[in-house]
């Protein structure tokens, strides 16, 4: 490798993207072509990035499998950072594994933190966790060690564990500020950020307030029954009714909750769960049908009784009543939660993590669309969708996965 390869490699490891393209930029060498596309991604300029580290991959002859496995690593993390989460994941494990038995243990690394990534994008927390917890970040370079830790301390905030979160960002501020690279501190600043950023609105007796997430922790730990609108079930303490596969039943649930220590007439939940103002008498078996059914899945934490106009929601033990609602009061505040990180969304990769089908996530789109809280550039499958994020709240970090589907 020549002495610019080299500089401009050095530079992008600290960050300097402009220092790498002064080398290089007018080189159309394989490695310098796979370093262009780097500092492009680096810049923002993803879909430039994309093709010119594509090129880069071709141009390597297949006598150099690490320079081409390096490359889909690379074209891996434009992917994901675009929010194509339907990219070949297979093609990912293909390069790390090559990595691993050329010995590239550093951009091995690098690859196992993007799998980690997507993991928790998708919300497959377990294992997310159980991927990054089987490896020692000790022996990584400052850069990843930080990123290794600023990982940990998103999934740690998606299972509401704000004490290990806390910890994580602060070995991860430690060895950023190590690095060097300011890009790599104002992330982890931003990290430490977002858990003093109101995460949810509590709701008592119609009166609402805002909490942070360790509030939410907090909650969780007590003695009240929560409605939670947030992942889409009814908890207390450790004991957890998941409702995410039942739309339904949470409408009703959540219905009851409002109503509660009153009863809810019969005609508010008919509307409330089937959107129908004159209920028939089909109507009226069906909301009992369905009643019966959450009557019994809520067995553990609450009763439900019929009462003169309708039913009423009975916590065991005499408890209070409490629904944990999105900090963002919006009929499809779990697609806007997303689209709120910044990045440029395909329904495709919203409908991959929520859970849900795509046309499903093309509807929600469009009704946000037409109320000006989303928009979309491109056209067919290059269409993505974006949003600016919402001032001041942590919306991302209560989301279920998977949501239900309608």
């Amino acid at each position: 490798m020549d002495s610019l390869i080299t500089a401009a490699a050095r530079a992008l490891a600290a960050g300097d993207a402009f220092g790498a393209l002064n080398r290089i930029a007018l080189r159309d060498d394989p490695p310098a072509l796979a370093l262009r596309g780097i500092a492009m991604a680096q810049l923002g300029d993803l879909d430039r990035a994309r093709m010119l580290l594509r090129k880069a991959g071709r141009a390597f002859s297949a006598r150099e499998p690490i320079a081409r496995a390096r490359c889909t690593v690379a074209e891996a993390e434009i992917a994901f950072a675009a929010r194509e989460l339907t990219w070949p994941v297979r093609a990912l494990d293909a390069a790390r594994a090559t990595l691993e038995r050329f010995g590239d243990g550093v951009n091995a690394a690098h690859a196992h933190q993007l799998q980690v990534r997507r993991l928790i994008l998708v919300g497959r927390l377990d294992e997310a966790a159980g991927s990054l917890a089987a490896v020692d970040p000790d022996s990584f370079p400052p850069a990843l060690r930080a990123m290794h830790h600023l990982i940990a301390a998103g999934l740690s905030m998606r299972r509401l564990d704000t004490t290990a979160a806390r910890a994580a960002l602060a070995r991860a501020v430690q060895v950023a500020v190590t690095a060097g690279i300011p890009a790599l501190v104002a992330e982890v600043e931003g990290a430490l950020q977002t858990l003093d950023a109101p995460a949810a609105r509590l709701v008592i007796g119609g009166k609402e307030q805002f909490l942070r997430l360790a509030d939410v922790e907090a909650l969780f730990r007590s003695k009240s029954l929560v409605v939670d609108e947030c992942r889409y079930a009814a908890r207390c303490g450790p004991v957890v009714v998941p409702l995410a596969r039942r739309p339904v039943l949470f409408t009703l649930l959540r219905a009851l909750a409002q109503g509660c220590p009153g009863d809810v007439s019969r005609s508010a939940l008919l509307a409330r769960a089937f959107r129908v103002r004159r209920g028939d008498e089909s109507h009226r078996a069906r909301l009992r049908v369905e009643i019966g059914r959450l009557r019994r899945m809520l067995r553990p934490l609450a009763d439900i009784t019929a009462t003169k106009h309708g039913f009423s929601l009975l916590p065991r033990g005499g408890r209070e009543v409490v629904i944990l609602a999105p900090p963002v009061n919006e009929e499809h505040a779990t697609v806007l939660a997303l689209l709120a990180d910044g990045e440029s969304w395909s329904s495709s990769a919203l409908a991959v993590a929520l859970g849900a089908s795509q046309r499903t996530v093309q509807r929600a789109l469009e009704q946000l669309a037409a109320r000006n809280k989303a928009q979309w550039f491109g056209h067919g499958r290059a269409r993505r969708w974006i949003t600016p994020p919402v001032p001041g709240f942590a919306t991302s970090l209560l989301l279920p996965a998977p949501l239900p589907d309608g």
